[in-house]
């Protein structure tokens, strides 16, 4: 049960409904990559080679030895098919790496920008923000400052009636 659990836990997490995605996303787009690579470029770079086309370049270390037959028909040397390092095929298939290589980083590249422009929006508003709240905690300092100042006099202004009312009553 704790297992059953832990998995139902493991797949309702977003990450792996989204990586599954991108398993489905990036198998049909390595499709989209090699039919690129064999139906497009292959016959063009088979214009610059001998042999037509990308899948003929080949090395071949042992040849093929076609079957022999005897007068009632029956094979009397087994067929072998030809042993060959296939250089054009190793080729294709290095295409469709750089191609595939290619592609993601320019989609990461486009992605990583999207999320620096995001977070430096999102970091500007907030700055944005913070000044204007600096801006009215500064008012609002200077405001009671002000207050302050006031009252200072006041009080400053006060002390010297008294100072001036205690002398007359001296004087009397």
């Amino acid at each position: 049960m704790k297992l059953v659990k832990e998995f139902k836990k493991f797949i309702s997490k977003g990450n792996v409904i989204d990586m599954a995605v991108g398993v489905v996303i990036g198998g049909s787009f390595g499709k989209i990559v090699t039919g690129l690579v064999n139906y497009i470029i292959n016959p063009f770079i088979g214009i610059f080679v001998k042999e037509g086309s990308l899948d003929t370049l080949k090395t071949v270390i042992h040849d093929y030895v076609p079957a022999e037959l005897d007068a009632s028909g029956a094979v009397v040397t087994p067929e072998q098919a030809e042993v060959a390092i296939l250089w054009g095929t190793w080729l294709q298939t290095i295409i469709d790496f750089l191609i595939t290589a290619i592609c993601i980083f320019v989609v990461i590249t486009i992605i990583s920008r999207g999320r620096r422009r995001l977070e430096a929006k999102k970091l500007a508003e907030e700055a944005a923000k913070k000044a204007e709240e600096d801006a009215k905690a500064k008012a609002a300092a200077d405001a009671l400052a002000a207050k302050q100042a006031q009252l200072d006099a006041s009080v400053l202004q006060q002390a010297e009636l008294l100072a001036e009312i205690r002398d007359l009553l001296k004087n009397k």
